[in-house]
């Protein structure tokens, strides 16, 4: 006889795991995103060279790809909901870590949030696969909005606060630690289902385990994910100092960035519904690719008096991008713990190729004193995301050589 527990919950239940994830979801590129407008603030303070500066974008996404593949199964021993408190209070206690003075402070207060972020990262696409598992699109577009709004607000509001509000670089990198406790005080309710829900999960999906590194499109979807990390991680670091090359002041950088940011909005969550009801995204894969080449070719060798038409091309790119790699975690996957196994094998070999690219980028133009040779590995870049973004399009499951029909027709 099934456990009641798994039956749907209550509509206040739903609407209390919305707004936990929402409020999370705002925390996860706020932290990070801050960080870019504030380079040359940190860097001419603590006294670091480029490279360095590119370590604080690169070491929070070497966390996420150390701890990824252990989050998954941690998440299944203690509970997911308790697990994601623990990391909220982690994300919080390195922020205030990270805004204290000094370069030792700010790269350990960045790996402890780095950790907070990660397991976020993988769990929360677990948590709607489990609970919204007939509004996967819907429910990663309101997950990706969050996040994206709060990264563009973060970057904008960088500089202003730094410079303009006197809080200095560590005022305005520590603000955040505000909304991460919120988000703590938004989570606690979900600790009562903890055990029912945990039980239950595991109980039913205990014969659905597929290991999901011997699977060809879990590698596919990994290298989407790591790929588009890495573009969307460079920019966020170095967009800023790219567009100081060209003559845009501090200020005004940080709020293209921003701008960057919000320009990807929308896709966030149209992007999702869409991929939802189509068999195959090849052709949103396609759209992304080209997207990302027109922006980067933009600034290579486009006018400088529509800059702006570049960095909005970049974003909606991003936006594109990102709603995939998200979308391939549910739609690719029959479960909530293959979503969440898939999830943590991404962002671990995918955070791993995204940590290489702020500090590459950074030693580059260190080496050549242009952003040329950069701005080159990302349009490679942006090509092979085209390559394997054909495959993690098909309509299939990791693990399985036959052609689904969950989420469209066939695809012959």
């Amino acid at each position: 006889m099934p456990n009641k527990q798994n039956k749907k919950a209550v509509p206040s239940s739903i609407g209390l795991i919305i707004l936990g994830i929402i409020i999370i979801a705002a925390n996860l590129r706020a932290p990070l995103t801050s960080v870019g407008p504030l380079v040359s603030f940190i860097r001419d303070d603590v006294h670091i060279t480029n490279t360095l500066a590119g370590l604080i974008t690169t070491v929070p996404l070497l966390t996420f790809a150390l701890l990824s593949p252990l989050v998954p199964k941690l998440g299944r021993r203690y509970g997911v909901e308790l697990f994601i408190l623990i990391a909220l209070i982690f994300l919080t206690v390195g922020i205030v870590i990270r805004s204290l003075s000094g370069a030792g402070n700010l790269y350990i207060g960045t790996a402890i949030l780095g950790f907070a972020i990660a397991v976020c990262n993988v769990l929360l696409p677990s948590i709607i696969k489990r609970d919204f598992p007939n509004k996967i699109g819907s429910m990663t577009g309101v997950f990706g909005i969050s996040m994206s709004l709060s990264g563009a607000i973060a970057s904008g509001i960088s500089v202003p606060l730094a410079a303009n509000a006197g809080l200095k670089w560590q005022g305005a990198l520590g603000i955040w630690g505000i909304l991460s406790f919120v988000s703590i005080l938004c989570w606690l309710p979900q600790l009562k289902n903890r055990t029912k829900q945990t039980t239950t999960t595991s109980q039913r999906m205990a014969g659905n385990d597929v290991n999901v590194w011997r699977s060809p499109l879990a590698w596919q979807i990994t290298l989407f994910m790591g790929i588009q990390s890495m573009i969307f991680y460079v920019l966020i670091a170095w967009l800023p100092e790219i567009l100081k090359q060209q003559g845009i002041d501090s200020s005004q950088s940080g709020w293209y960035l921003s701008i960057m940011q919000l320009a990807l909005l929308p896709f966030t969550f149209i992007v999702p519904v869409i991929a939802g009801r189509m068999s195959s995204q090849r052709s949103l894969v396609v759209i992304t690719s080209m997207l990302l080449l027109t922006g980067t070719l933009g600034l290579l060798y486009g006018s400088s008096n529509i800059i702006l038409l570049w960095i909005i091309i970049l974003g909606i790119g991003g936006g594109f991008a990102f709603s995939l790699s998200m979308m391939f975690f549910g739609l690719r996957t029959e479960n909530a713990h293959q979503a969440a196994e898939l999830s943590g094998m991404a962002q671990s070999i995918g955070y791993l190729l995204a940590a290489i690219g702020p500090a590459l980028i950074g030693y580059l133009h260190d080496a050549t004193n242009s952003w040329n040779l950069p701005l080159f590995i990302l349009l490679g870049a942006s090509v092979l995301l085209l390559l394997v973004g054909i495959g993690a399009a098909r309509n299939r499951f990791v693990g399985s050589r036959i052609v689904t029909t969950c989420h469209g027709k066939d695809d012959k």
